[in-house]
């Protein structure tokens, strides 16, 4: 099963010039901002920066692992940078801001391509809870701070950068894209040719009459694995293209797992339905609840997992965690009662979702195999 890496060997002797972008290109660049660059790129915002070099600079220095987010971007950034398709590319205009207090986490790029254009790339949430917490506020906040920043960088990258545009991220990178180019400006949007939304959730329902995302939804190339979840999270108004990823389940969402076949990702005919399933549960139990109860669930819930000075999401999971979790929950009885009152009202819209699933089950097995999973048993 081709990835990434086996189109870098096969593609990355080409340059832009002789090879026009393409989605796999644009994946490529939304996940390279994963990565904490270092160097001129940190003191330096607007001096062009080969990739090539930005890799050097990179690698000449100790790496903390606790701030990457995948070992595989690490691999992605030597490889595209040992090519003529990514090494020659510059780099410029890197932003970074994380402000825990207000729930801030976001990152930007340019990339400038030797085709005259620029891509603009979003970083995706990374392992901090403040990244967590920022991704969850989009289920009952119209814009968060990383929306805003968003739209400012597009703005500066546009008066600074006289040049086509191309905007691209994965996960949350993907819906900051989207919502840049929504909430730019009508003579900027004009210079934008393409976004690229590598399954990133969507939006709350008051973008989808926005007039700058509807003129701006021919554009918008949507891409979700056939497992999706969080590519399906809230309201979407631009279609997408399903593919094939080598993963199963939640693991679809990592963009190193999306199967790719010459200069594109190989194309299934619809999500799986365990995804429908899941995508349907949760939209009937967000309908459900108002944007105060989501509000409210969110905040206990990153209140209790960052109890005790935990910031990273993995450690979550540490099973010293795990037990300090259940010790609260015992001993709160209010954040007992959320917690209680919320997972009661998603099983309701669990079994509500199998009652619809079950009487159009005929309509929903017909189709590739791909998307013709099992519906979960019921909880």
């Amino acid at each position: 099963m081709t990835n990434l890496f086996d189109y870098l060997k096969w593609r990355g002797d080409l340059t832009f010039s002789q090879d026009p972008v393409n989605s796999v290109d644009a994946l490529i660049f939304s996940t390279l901002t994963y990565l904490n660059y270092r160097g001129s790129l940190e003191t330096d915002f607007y001096t062009p920066v080969l990739l090539y070099d930005a890799a050097a600079d990179f690698f000449s220095q100790p790496i903390d692992e606790k701030r990457l987010r995948d070992k595989n971007d690490l691999r992605l950034l030597r490889e595209a940078a040992a090519t003529a398709r990514f090494g020659h590319t510059a780099i410029c205009m890197y932003r970074t801001q994380f402000v825990p207090e207000q729930e801030t986490q976001f990152a930007a790029m340019a990339f400038l391509l030797d085709d005259g254009s620029a891509f603009l790339g979003f970083r995706g949430t990374d392992y901090s809870l403040v990244g967590w917490k920022e991704d969850f506020n989009m289920s009952f906040q119209q814009v968060v701070p990383s929306q805003i920043l968003a739209v400012d960088y597009v703005r500066d990258a546009a008066a600074e950068l006289p040049r086509p545009l191309r905007l691209g991220g994965h996960s949350k990178g993907g819906n900051l894209a989207v919502f840049a180019a929504a909430r730019t400006s009508p003579m900027i949007r004009e210079r934008i040719l393409e976004v690229y939304n590598n399954d990133g959730p969507g939006f709350t329902g008051y973008l989808m009459g926005d007039p700058g995302y509807l003129a701006m939804v021919p554009k918008i190339r949507t891409f979700v694995p056939q497992s999706s979840v969080i590519g399906m999270l809230l309201e979407h108004e631009e279609p997408y293209t399903v593919i094939r990823s080598k993963s199963v389940g939640l693991m679809q969402h990592d963009p190193y797992s999306w199967e790719v076949l010459g200069n594109h990702f190989i194309p299934v005919q619809e999500i799986t339905q365990s995804s429908q399933f899941l995508d349907t549960a949760i939209k009937t139990w967000f309908a459900e609840r108002t944007n105060q109860e989501r509000s409210e669930l969110v905040d206990v819930m990153f209140g209790l997992l960052g109890s005790g000075g935990v910031d990273r999401a993995l450690d979550i999971f540490q099973l010293k965690n795990i037990r300090k979790y259940i010790k609260t929950i015992s001993s709160d009885e209010h954040l007992r009662r959320i917690l209680s009152t919320e997972f009661q009202s998603f099983l309701e819209a669990v079994k509500k979702t199998r009652a619809g699933f079950e009487e159009s089950r005929p309509a929903l097995t017909a189709g590739s195999e791909e998307g013709t999973d099992q519906i979960p048993e019921e909880t």
